[in-house]
């Protein structure tokens, strides 16, 4: 059987071919899109353990991903070897918790070669079968709590490897302003795609929105239906039919569905991509062509998706357009939490001139940008650290510190400053100097109370805490570059 074949896809899901002589957009340069030879350069960057590049079979599924946009994969497979599988176990979590079967990292790693060889046989053989999930929750920074799948050791390991085969499809066909969980992309190329983006456009408005419980409402089937665009090969297809249909554990029971990928499953947020990739990125780049009046951009990581545009009316048109492309693949916007405002350049002049308030702010990747001014009274984009978020983070080192509240001082430090030198390299963004400033001095309050705690005659002053923070405590400092620099040299177009 051939490795692919050429096979025309359904209507009305496949992108629409680009003629011969049409260039790429201005908007997609200042989204980042590479060009294909860039793309070939990024995408080839999996490495094995010895660094050097990946397999030629996978090497080969790239090269024919990117000749073609219609050939389908029909052998894909035998590419899961024993050495793919052993590079997947040894790029999994060493201190993850362990699933149902209790399997740890650590504890497989043991005659590691005998039991891969026995998993990539179950593979082949199909007598691999994927194990219910441990559903447990996390708090998030609104309050709430979101559903973490845990997984038995053996699925994460298959479900890595096969994460690898489809990147080398999938990494040729996703669009330029997709961000999400993708080699050699992070938050802050989607946050410098968006700055850049707001600042070389005509951007007037902006739609935020939320996909409500994204990846709780990926249907099965249409997860299915979109991977069938590319992959032909049956095996893969029922592996992941496996692994969406196999269901969760909670309170001893299992629960399965027609809907939904078990968010913290090493595969979901390739599904993910996918499922985004033919339900909003080919479409909303087809709108942004073909219907769009005036400058419009989009920057979406995973099911956090901003768009800008020129005109308010665009703006309108494109998010009732949206809602009934979601609805048809049983996806819905959040009521509240999807809006549009009135943001750019422009917006703070145009809205004092007609006598109402300063533009609304709207949050993305933990940042809330802000339309400012700089020192010399020109437009600034200015992004400031939820406040949510660092509420949230200070609560979860207040209870740490009361855990650790009888360590010795250099112990408290030693791990007080890997959490502030985390914020840091995370948040340190210029405009955000202030924030940073406040997070390190509630730091210190809460370090502060927790030493007076051990001891009822403790004086602990704040000219001696100020001493012992400088000593352990990185000093808030800007560490990442202007947005409109580092994307200029990621991306010279």
């Amino acid at each position: 059987m051939s490795m692919y074949a050429d096979e025309e896809s359904d209507e009305g899901i496949v992108p629409m071919k680009r003629s011969n002589n049409e260039g790429v957009s201005s908007a997609e340069t200042v989204e980042g899109r590479t060009s294909p030879k860039g793309n070939g350069g990024q995408t080839a960057a999996a490495r094995t353990l010895c660094r050097d590049t990946a397999s030629n079979g996978l090497a080969a599924v790239r090269q024919a991903a990117r000749q073609s946009k219609t050939v389908r994969f029909t052998a894909l497979l035998h590419h899961i070897t024993t050495d793919l599988l052993k590079r997947s176990y040894l790029a999994l979590a060493r201190d993850a918790a362990p699933g149902t079967d209790g399997v740890t990292w650590q504890g497989y790693g043991e005659s590691l070669e005998e039991k891969l060889k026995d998993l990539h046989e179950r593979v082949y053989r199909g007598s691999y079968r994927a194990r219910p999930a441990r559903r447990t929750y996390i708090p998030k920074a609104d309050g709430s709590k979101r559903p973490l799948s845990i997984l038995c050791l053996e699925d994460k390991i298959v479900q890595q490897a096969v994460v690898y085969v489809l990147e080398a499809i999938y990494e040729e066909d996703f669009l330029g302003f997709s961000y999400g969980f993708r080699p050699g992309r992070g938050q802050h190329d989607a946050l410098d795609a968006l700055h850049a983006g707001i600042y070389r456009k005509q951007v007037n408005w902006v739609l935020d929105s939320d996909i409500q419980g994204f990846f709780d409402a990926m249907a099965h089937s249409w997860t299915i239906r979109f991977l069938e665009h590319r992959i032909a090969d049956k095996r893969i297809l029922r592996l992941v039919a496996k692994w969406l249909k196999v269901g969760i554990i909670e309170d001893g029971r299992v629960t399965r569905g027609k809907v939904g990928a078990p968010q913290g499953a090493v595969i979901s947020p390739i599904l993910a991509n996918v499922y985004l990739h033919y339900v909003f990125d080919l479409w909303a780049e087809r709108w942004r062509r073909q219907k769009a009046r005036g400058d419009m951009i989009v920057v979406r990581y995973a099911d956090d998706l901003v768009a800008g545009f020129e005109h308010e009316d665009d703006a309108r048109r494109f998010l009732d357009a949206m809602r009934e492309r979601f609805a048809a693949f049983s996806l819905s916007l959040h009521p509240v939490k999807t809006r549009v405002i009135e943001f750019g350049r422009r917006a703070a002049v145009n809205r004092k001139n007609r006598g109402v308030s300063r533009p609304d702010t709207f949050a993305f990747l933990g940042f809330t940008f802000i339309c400012s001014k700089s020192r010399r009274g020109f437009f600034q984009l200015q992004r400031k650290t939820r406040r949510d978020r660092m509420q949230t983070k200070l609560q979860e080192i207040k209870a740490e510190l009361r855990r650790r509240m009888h360590q010795t001082i250099p112990d408290q430090g030693h791990w007080l400053r890997q959490v502030v030198t985390g914020h840091f390299a995370y948040y340190a963004v210029p405009t955000n100097s202030r924030s940073l400033s406040a997070f390190r001095h509630y730091v210190s309050d809460l370090w502060r109370r927790t030493l007076r705690r051990r001891s009822q005659k403790d004086g602990f002053t704040w000219e001696r805490m100020t001493k012992l923070a400088d000593d352990w405590l990185p000093a808030p400092r800007i560490l990442h570059p202007w947005p409109d620099q580092r994307f200029a040299v990621k991306h010279p177009r």
